[in-house]
């Protein structure tokens, strides 16, 4: 009887396409991860709305800041955040089909972006900031560290190596 697949449990591969170590699997997962994060931090960015205006009130007592100003500010914060998030989703995405694929530059500058993140985090210690959102941004970070570690694994140079050989 003819079978068109092996029997396994994975289609076979395009000829000459080495298939990726779990390193860069996982690491790809936790791209996932980190996408799905941000989604959530722009679902709680929105929700938040009523929230933020109220704190923009609270700390305006001694500008006095009209009710028209302080909608205003709350509106540009959310939309910032809103931005930052959709961005840092498409990045997670990007970078996770990149280095799916074996795309060297995927883990480059996967790791240039871990490098910013980490400067990002270090300024949130320093700035004002809710204790809540300091903890979500560490939880972002340690998801990019665990993707970067295993993305610059031995196992996974040889399949990045091997990925741009064949091209």
């Amino acid at each position: 009887m003819y079978q068109p697949f092996p029997t396994g449990d994975q289609p076979p591969l395009e000829p000459g396409r080495p298939q990726a170590p779990r390193p860069v699997r996982t690491a790809v997962t936790l791209m996932y991860v980190g996408a799905g994060l941000s989604a959530i931090s722009l679902i709680v960015t929105v929700l938040s709305f009523h929230t933020i205006e109220n704190v923009i009130r609270n700390a305006s007592t001694t500008t006095r800041l009209t009710q028209s100003q302080i909608h205003g500010l709350a509106v540009a914060a959310v939309v910032i955040a809103s931005v930052e998030s959709l961005i840092a989703i498409g990045l997670w995405l990007l970078m996770a089909w990149a280095n799916k694929n074996g795309q060297n530059w995927g883990r480059i500058v996967a790791s240039v972006l871990f490098g910013i993140n980490t400067l990002l985090l270090l300024l949130s210690f320093v700035r004002a900031t809710a204790s809540v959102s300091l903890v979500f941004e560490l939880v972002v970070w340690l998801v990019g560290l665990g993707a970067i570690i295993l993305l610059w694994r031995k196992e996974s140079s040889v399949f990045f190596a091997a990925a741009s050989t064949r091209r």
